[in-house]
């Protein structure tokens, strides 16, 4: 299955392990695998996980508080966000046309 991000939530993904890098050293690069986990984890069980909406879904990491939003477009997985649980939930919304929601 090929995996794209949108630009906006690679960007989020970046800054996070940034940010979790000046925290502590390493734990960027920590939070980046477990991220990778939750992808694979989707990829396994695409419709597991908590509906936003028709077409969109978020799956939780495990050890940090992210969630990845996502939609499954026929063999393409679309990250619409790496987003912090804690942030405007909704914001994923506007990186995406009405009909994609």
């Amino acid at each position: 299955m090929e995996i794209k991000f949108l630009a906006p939530a690679e960007a989020e993904f970046l800054d996070a392990v940034s940010f979790y890098n000046t925290q502590s050293e390493g734990l960027g690069y920590e939070f980046a695998a477990e991220v990778n986990r939750t992808i694979q984890r989707i990829i396994q069980y695409p419709e597991a996980w908590a509906k936003l909406s028709k077409r969109t879904r978020r799956c939780r990491t495990n050890r940090f508080p992210y969630g990845v939003i996502y939609q499954i477009i026929e063999e393409m997985l679309l990250i619409v966000a790496v987003m912090h649980l804690s942030r405007e939930p909704q914001t994923w919304r506007s990186r995406l046309e009405k009909e994609e929601i």
